[in-house]
């Protein structure tokens, strides 16, 4: 038998409030549907709870055990209540997230200012570049770049990366100038472990001017991070991420190739494995990464 929940709450009410009419404004409701949940409590348990008059009530013995019992019914719904509504507003409990392994070095810096304000919240990091799947994995949140297949997760654009092409002068040192789109095929190019079979670039120049070229790279690799290490290492030409190489860039260590032509920048995406009204921790650590990001594009020279 399934608990009458609701004519408890209506009992209580009644006996917190002192009379019918108060308890039914208390609850939304009339007097007469307040009496007819309580006759019908009554006659369900064939117990009856309060004795009636015109000026006032009064418990039973049988109303007395019953109430104390029906007020921490309410007392613990509402306590639900709260705790369902501060997991909507306040991030809390453990977020679980996964990222490229390249992007590793943004979401600490990101997430530290959201972690350091809410000490219930708690992080469980996974860094991949391969894409896994966020409900085998037990995944809130998961970062991902560029173009997505088409799925049943829920997919939320939080930038736009901007790309470069960009050398190590010691590269650039050892090889005639490069001048323009015609001197770019025939570098060493590193780049991403799906062009082995060659590399296709569209860029964008002076006056949406457009080119396009293939090239063969020298080096491919399944992470981001090492083609960059590979990139100052004076191995070759890549397209960077500019956020990723910012440091490099500024350093000398990197610098760009045909400053004036720009690969096209490509989305951001948080991609969360459900549909609907996303929990807090979600919610803020969404907008925590990109508030970051969006001011780390913007901070460049």
């Amino acid at each position: 038998m399934i608990p009458d929940f609701k004519r408890m709450a209506v009992f209580a009410a009644v006996v917190e409030q002192g009379s019918l009419s108060a308890a039914g404004r208390r609850l939304g409701m009339s007097t007469s549907a307040v009496s007819q949940h309580l006759r019908a409590l009554e006659r369900h348990f064939g117990v009856v709870l309060l004795n009636r008059s015109t000026r006032k009530l009064a418990l039973t013995d049988a109303g007395q055990r019953v109430a104390r019992h029906a007020q921490s019914m309410v007392g613990a719904a509402e306590a639900a209540e709260q705790q369902l509504r501060l997991a909507h507003d306040a991030p809390l409990g453990q977020l679980r997230m996964s990222a490229p392994l390249g992007f590793a070095r943004h979401v600490a810096p990101a997430l530290a200012p959201l972690l350091a304000a809410h000490p219930a919240l708690s992080l469980h990091l996974t860094l991949a570049d391969e894409m896994i799947d966020l409900i085998d994995a037990r995944i809130d949140l998961a970062l991902r770049a560029g173009r997505l297949a088409d799925s049943s997760w829920v997919a939320q654009r939080v930038c736009e990366l901007a790309c470069v092409l960009c050398a190590a002068p010691a590269y650039l040192a050892g090889r005639a100038p490069i001048r323009g789109l015609e001197d770019l095929p025939g570098q060493q190019w590193l780049g991403p472990a799906h062009a082995e079979a060659g590399l296709d670039l569209d860029l964008q120049g002076p006056g949406e001017q457009r080119g396009r070229l293939r090239a063969m790279p020298r080096v491919t690799g399944n992470n981001q991070l090492s083609l960059q290490q590979m990139c100052v290492a004076g191995l070759g030409v890549a397209m960077m991420v500019r956020i990723d190489v910012e440091d490099d860039l500024r350093g000398g260590r990197l610098v760009p190739v045909l400053p004036d032509w720009a690969p096209p920048a490509y989305p951001l995406w948080a991609v969360t494995p459900r549909r609907g009204t996303q929990p807090a921790k979600v919610r803020h650590a969404i907008e925590a990464m990109q508030a970051y990001l969006l001011t780390l594009a913007g901070s460049r020279p």
